[in-house]
């Protein structure tokens, strides 16, 4: 990292997003006092990460990429022996892990080992894990990646239940849908630097654009960027690996100027569309390039 100031409210759900060596899980890492930071100063719940590593440890909730479940337990003594750790025992960590079991939909699995658990269902054990000692702020370090759709909503479920219940989410994500759906406000990182930072809405709305997406559908590049020409209100064009994107001041007024101009030049072209700005758009405004890592060349 090369140097971020952040600030997260209690009780909200904060994203940071960025490309895989951007520094999410370093910062993570750092915040978690699982690495020391090299310069500045870090408070998580109030306690500083350097000064009091023990009571951070103590409020927080962690949930990283790597799920560290013992295959051979069951979900239930899985999350039993965890209570332990935190000095819940007895009846009382039976009820805890009873709660959370139900809290993650896992009840009817909650005596099957983690072995036989398919991954959306292993990512949902772990968050139970991360909380059973209801911790004030909960980490998630990219908790869906890797789940099919049907799993990654299901998980997603459960971050909103978690943060209805009072926890702040701390969440890290290549997915910009993930993004949308979740997070109250959310930053993004690229090359160890905060790039932009507000809600969802706020960073879509600054754009100020929409989005044309002509389909290239086997039509030579430069030609169809030359019959379309500059249209009126044209603030950029990114020419993507299938489609030539087109950022206008009004999108709707746009397509019917772009079709007349490609039918004159008898250019073939495949589906035409028009969006709202998206927080992938909010992303290449920012860092130049899309999240997923995908080439793309300004004209």
């Amino acid at each position: 990292m090369r140097g971020i100031d952040l600030s997260v409210s209690a009780g909200e759900v904060f994203g940071f997003l960025g490309p895989n060596g951007a520094g999410k899980t370093t910062t993570v890492r750092v915040l978690c006092t699982l690495l020391p930071p090299t310069d500045g100063t870090a408070s998580v719940a109030g306690v500083d990460v350097v000064a009091e590593p023990a009571e951070v440890r103590r409020r927080i909730g962690v949930a990283l990429q790597e799920i560290g479940l013992d295959p051979i337990q069951t979900g239930r003594e899985l999350l039993e022996l965890q209570c332990g750790l935190y000095g819940i025992r007895g009846a009382a960590a039976r009820e805890r892990a009873a709660e959370l079991l139900e809290l993650v939909g896992l009840t009817d699995a909650a005596d099957r080992r983690t072995k036989t658990y398919s991954g959306g269902m292993k990512r949902r054990l772990d968050l139970a894990s991360a909380l059973v000692h209801s911790p004030e702020v909960l980490f998630l370090d990219e908790p869906t990646t890797g789940l099919d759709p049907a799993s990654r909503a299901t998980v997603w479920e459960e971050v909103r239940r978690i943060n209805t219940g009072g926890t702040t989410v701390f969440l890290t994500t290549q997915y910009l849908e993930e993004a949308d759906e979740l997070c109250d406000r959310l930053a993004i990182i690229d090359d160890g630097l905060i790039v932009a930072e507000g809600t969802p809405e706020a960073l879509k709305a600054q754009l100020g654009h929409d989005v044309v997406s002509v389909g290239l559908n086997g039509s030579d590049v430069e030609t169809t960027q030359a019959a379309i020409g500059k249209l009126p209100g044209l603030e950029r064009v990114v020419v993507e690996r299938d489609a030539i994107a087109l950022y206008v001041g009004d999108g709707p007024s746009s397509i019917a100027e772009i079709v007349r101009r490609l039918d004159r030049d008898g250019i073939q072209v495949g589906a035409i569309s028009v969006a709202r700005p998206s927080l992938d758009d909010v992303f290449l405004e920012a860092t130049g390039r899309r999240l997923e890592g995908d080439e793309q060349r300004p004209a």
